[in-house]
C-alpha cells in the first residue's frame, strides 16, 4: 500500500505492476510476494530483437529524469525500439520497505537486496511477460549502470549490447564511504529508532541532511562556482540564490521520498560488485563480457569518475571509453544540459547500430 504520495501514480506517472512471487535473495531471507513496478515505451517485434532494458539509478523510478532520454528520433526511440524501464526493488514502486504491511519484511526488517537480486528478478519479469531471451541494449545510469554490468557479467549471452552511464561495476572504498555518509545523514538523529522516525520533523531533517550531502558531492564545484543553477527551470518552481536552489530544488525533490527506500537502495549500492562471480577477481568477472559495450562517465562527477571507469572499461573486451560533458557532475543525468543529452544519444545511436 502506497502511503507516500511521492510514489503515487498522479507524480510518477503511468505503470505497471507484475508479481514474482515468492524470491529468495542472495544475501538471505524471502520477499514473500516481490512486486515489481515498471513501464513500456514502443513495440516488441516479432524478432524479438528490439528490446531495451532500461534499470533505474538511486531514488529514481521510471518516470523520473528517464523521460528526458527517451522520444522520437532519439537513440532511444519507442517508434523503433522495445523499451522496458525496470524500478529497482525498494526504489519506493516496486516492493519497498513502506509498501508491503508484513511484519516480516516491513521497515527497518526489510531484507538485504542485492544487485545481483535486481537482475535476476528483471530477467523472470522479460521471461515471465514477453519471452525475450536477449537484450538489443541494457543501459542504466548509476546505480543502473551498476544493474547493467551485472547482466553483461551474469547473463552475457543475453546482453547484445551495454551501456554503463556514470557508474562502476565494482564499488569504489570512497564511494562506499561517500554513500555510508548519505546513510548515516538519515540514521543518525536521536530520533532514529527500530528503522522510524518519531515526528515527521525528524523525518523531515534527515532527508534534508541527505539532500545536503547530495548538493555538496552530486553537483560539481564549477556548477556551484558557475551559477549554472540559475539557469534551471522546474515548472512553478523560482529561485535567486544558490541557497534557495538547494532549498526548492534538492532538499525539495529528496524531502518527498521515503527514508528507508533510500536506506534499502544505500546499502545496496554499497555493495555493488560483479566480482563476487569470480571470487575477487575483477578482471575475470568483466573478462566474461561479450556485449559490445561503451562505458560512458560523467566528466566532472566526483562518486564515478572517469579515472575509475577507465579502469574497469581497459578489463571489458572490447569496450570503448566514451566521456560525457556535464557541468553538473553526478547530477548530469538529470539531463541539464542539451550539449550531455545530444552527447549520449549520438554514443547510443552508435551502440545500436554495431553488429552485436
Amino acid at each position: 500500500m502506497l502511503e507516500n504520495p511521492f510514489y503515487a501514480p498522479e507524480v510518477q506517472g503511468p505503470y505497471e505492476m507484475h508479481s514474482l512471487g515468492s524470491f529468495d535473495l542472495e544475501e538471505g531471507g524471502t520477499i514473500p510476494d516481490l512486486q515489481l513496478a515498471y513501464a513500456t515505451y514502443g513495440v516488441l517485434n516479432e524478432a524479438m530483437d528490439n528490446a531495451i532494458l532500461v534499470p533505474t539509478w538511486f531514488s529514481g523510478t521510471h518516470a523520473t529524469w528517464w523521460q528526458v532520454y527517451l522520444g522520437p528520433g532519439r537513440a532511444l526511440d519507442p517508434e523503433k525500439w522495445f523499451i522496458v524501464v525496470v524500478n529497482q526493488i525498494g526504489n519506493g514502486l516496486s516492493t519497498s520497505p513502506h509498501t508491503t504491511d508484513d511484519p516480516s519484511i516491513a521497515m527497518s526488517r526489510f531484507p538485504k537486496v542485492r544487485i545481483g537480486d535486481d537482475v535476476r528478478a528483471q530477467r523472470q519479469l522479460a521471461a515471465d511477460l514477453w519471452g525475450i531471451e536477449r537484450w538489443a541494449l541494457v543501459v542504466g545510469g548509476s546505480m543502473g549502470a551498476q544493474q547493467a554490468y551485472e547482466w553483461a557479467v551474469r547473463y552475457p549471452d543475453q546482453v547484445a549490447r551495454c551501456a554503463p552511464i556514470a557508474g562502476t561495476a565494482q564499488n569504489t572504498p570512497h564511494d562506499y564511504l561517500f554513500t555510508q555518509a548519505l546513510m548515516d545523514a538519515i540514521t543518525s538523529d536521536p530520533g532514529w529508532a527500530g528503522g522510524e522516525y518519531s515526528s515527521n520533523a525528524e523525518v523531515a531533517a534527515g532527508l534534508r541532511r541527505h539532500a545536503d550531502i547530495w548538493a555538496i558531492m552530486g553537483l560539481s564545484t564549477e556548477f556551484w562556482r558557475s551559477g549554472f543553477w540559475r539557469g534551471i527551470e522546474l515548472p512553478d518552481v523560482h529561485w535567486d540564490t544558490f541557497t534557495e536552489f538547494q532549498e526548492r530544488f534538492t532538499q525539495a525533490v529528496f524531502g518527498a521520498m521515503d527514508p528507508n527506500a533510500l536506506l534499502s537502495m544505500g546499502w545496496k549500492w554499497q555493495r555493488g560488485d560483479v566480482a563476487r562471480h569470480t571470487d575477487g577477481d575483477l578482471a575475470a568477472a568483466l573478462g566474461r563480457i561479450t556485449a559490445v559495450t561503451f562505458v560512458m562517465p560523467i566528466d566532472e562527477d566526483m562518486f564515478f569518475p572517469v579515472r575509475d571507469c577507465r579502469r574497469e572499461a581497459e578489463l571489458v573486451p572490447g569496450a570503448e571509453l566514451r566521456v560525457l560533458p556535464s557541468i553538473a557532475g553526478h547530477f548530469g543525468l538529470f539531463g541539464f544540459e542539451k550539449t550531455y543529452l545530444d552527447a549520449v544519444d549520438a554514443n547510443l545511436s552508435e551502440l545500436l547500430a554495431r553488429p552485436a
